[in-house]
């Protein structure tokens, strides 16, 4: 992949746990009307479709916060340039590692899963982990949510209906490893969720949060924002109000996509 004429940067968009990468179509083709050579690549052991990743969890088995940072580090050293990376979720918190890394030039987090330092932890996050995090042995294991799970952690600012077609269309099993990770990661002096928030040159970084996120609430992301107060690189908060963790993929989406391209703009990118 190569960056179109229009832009000097490419753009890689990585998903988060439970949704598959052809999720962020809708982006990519937004992007490419904007002049930029835009790219969706899945996980190690995501199957390229949502039903062939569903008929295969287990090759989602143990994948771990490392193993995807170092796999899309190496799709990123195949490029002519350092790309811009966005990513949800689980694919925030890889987003702004590939950031302090020096594998992208610009980042933005939405929904980012926290890094670790931060401390705050809200019932709603916990709530929505607990389908893998009740059982420790789900550490090795992929873990499929429930629809009913779906609409608490991810559409909860959505009908039943709204959520369940959401739901159907996009979701896809997840490894178990990067939430235990995540959650112990205060606990570990190498962990894996670690970020340099305190690097002093890097690209512009960009933290969006829904209001009303049950997965990562805006609390959280705020707290990471605070992590990165003393740096001298750009980083910048956006909150949505009334949006939840679907506000990638849900009808509002074209919102976040728009005001994400605004803030590239604004950072010369």
């Amino acid at each position: 992949m190569t960056a179109s004429p229009g832009k000097a940067n490419p753009v890689i968009f990585i998903h988060g746990l439970w949704i598959h990468s052809s999720a962020w179509a809708p982006w990519i083709e937004l992007f490419t009307e904007n002049g930029y050579s835009a790219s969706a690549p899945g996980w190690p052991g995501d199957g390229d479709t949502v039903q062939q990743t569903r008929e295969n969890p287990d090759a989602l088995n143990n994948v771990g916060i490392q193993q995807i940072c170092e796999h899309y580090a190496e799709i990123i050293s195949a490029l002519d340039v350092k790309p811009i990376v966005i990513g949800h979720s689980f694919g925030g918190l890889i987003a702004q590692e590939l950031l302090a890394n020096d594998h992208a030039v610009a980042a933005i987090a939405i929904d980012p899963a926290p890094i670790k330092g931060v401390k705050a932890l809200p019932f709603s996050q916990l709530k929505s982990g607990f389908p893998v995090l009740s059982n420790p042995a789900n550490k090795k294991k992929t873990v499929s949510l429930t629809a009913k799970q779906f609409h608490y952690s991810f559409g909860n600012t959505l009908t039943e209906e709204a959520s369940g077609e959401l739901f159907e269309k996009w979701t896809i099993p997840g490894p178990g490893r990067p939430l235990f990770e995540d959650a112990t990661a205060n606990f570990h002096r190498d962990s894996p969720a670690a970020v340099d928030t305190h690097k002093a040159v890097r690209g512009p970084l960009l933290l969006i949060s829904g209001s009303e996120d049950h997965t990562v609430p805006a609390k959280v992301t705020r707290e990471v924002l605070k992590l990165y107060a003393d740096s001298g690189s750009v980083t910048d908060y956006q909150e949505f109000e009334g949006r939840g963790h679907s506000l990638t993929i849900d009808d509002g989406w074209k919102e976040i996509a728009a005001a994400s391209l605004a803030w590239l703009g604004d950072n010369g990118q």
